[in-house]
């Protein structure tokens, strides 16, 4: 049994039994046992005891409606994330909105809205109270994802944007929800949320995740963990680019050439529209070759992007991928995918770091 308090956020899938025959259900549900044992690497006893350990703590139920009713044999009862008795309560902090979220142990969204970032004692009490809400579901886990500098230990956040400083934001948010709460750099728990809420079992040994929008952020993933580093996360804000029209520089800080208001102030400079193709391309570019720059240093064997900065683009990422291709000086070639978020990225990013705990070891945390 866990209690209360601020747990780090582990930001990976467990490689325990009862964690992979989870997983397994979640990515591939309905699901049958025989179809679980094909999809990892247990004995058909081992994973009957884990099914059955999950099944007494309502992690997974039966589906006896979904039953082939033309099948021959003893049926095989498919097996599903138990919809209803569990949920996890999670905030993305941004500098001006806060999205808050209720989700089901699926990742399933049940309901989200954004509200005006304000304080952490109001946030933590807004999100308290749409908990309250699913009173018929135990709220198992919080999470929050932010920027800033998080201290993932104590829950403690910096946020400059914000003029936070030593914010107890973790404290807060567990004394309000009554139950454990991780916190995770924003763009950490993006990278995590590929890895635990997507389609996949599993992903490529080693991934890069590119963040764009107002500001950028980087995290990397091997063997299925997002890499936390001890002392924080760091930041791409002020790797060098050469920024063409953006900037009347020769060369410019990442972060201070791909806002919104970076192309309002460079349009204003040339006479054009802030939407203008040229300006368009030129973000492409930059994006694209900072890419290729961190790409040369890591070489991952995928890279996932997201954020405005990256969708923005009239002809979505070509322009990004043609100028990666370009600046890349790694022969093998590599595709830029989209993250599979879209704009719920954020909201997905939270529900990620709540869960994640669930998805490390479920039975200790029921």
């Amino acid at each position: 049994m866990i209690g209360s308090g601020v747990v780090p956020a582990s930001l990976r899938v467990g490689t325990g039994p009862t964690a992979a025959v989870l997983h397994a259900v979640r990515v591939h549900g309905p699901v049958t046992r025989d179809q679980i044992v094909a999809a990892v690497d247990l004995s058909p006893a081992t994973v009957n005891r884990q099914v059955n350990a999950l099944l007494d703590a309502k992690l997974v139920s039966e589906r006896p409606d979904l039953v082939d009713p033309g099948a021959i044999g003893r049926p095989k009862l498919p097996l599903t994330i138990d919809r209803d008795h569990f949920c996890v309560a999670g905030m993305h902090v941004g500098a001006r909105r806060t999205a808050l979220v209720i989700a089901d142990l699926r990742g399933r969204t049940l309901y989200s809205h954004a509200v005006r970032t304000t304080d952490i004692t109001d946030l933590c009490s807004q999100l308290s109270e749409l908990a309250d809400r699913f009173s018929g579901r135990r709220v198992l886990w919080g999470g929050v994802a932010i920027g800033g500098a998080v201290d993932s230990e104590s829950g403690v956040v910096d946020h400059p944007i914000l003029r936070w400083r030593r914010q107890p934001l973790g404290d807060e948010l567990t004394t309000s929800l009554g139950v454990p709460v991780s916190v995770s750099e924003h763009v950490q728990a993006m990278a995590a949320a590929e890895l635990i809420l997507s389609g996949a079992m599993v992903r490529g040994p080693s991934g890069l995740f590119f963040y764009a929008r107002e500001t950028v952020g980087m995290a990397m993933t091997f063997d299925g963990q997002v890499y936390q580093p001890a002392r924080g996360a760091g930041t791409i804000a002020g790797l060098t680019v050469v920024p063409g029209a953006l900037a009347e520089t020769a060369v410019a800080p990442l972060q201070s050439v791909i806002g919104t208001q970076a192309l309002v102030d460079a349009a204003v400079r040339l006479g054009i529209e802030p939407g203008a193709n040229r300006l368009a391309d030129e973000r492409a570019r930059v994006l694209g070759q900072a890419v290729a720059a961190m790409r040369d240093v890591v070489n991952p064997d995928e890279i996932v992007v997201a954020g405005d900065a990256f969708a923005a683009h009239p002809q979505g990422l070509a322009p990004v991928q043609a100028a990666f291709d370009e600046a890349t000086r790694i022969d093998r070639p590599l595709e830029i995918v989209p993250t599979c978020f879209g704009v719920h990225v954020p909201e997905a990013a939270a529900v990620a770091v709540a869960l994640s705990a669930v998805y490390v070891d479920p039975l200790a945390v029921v």
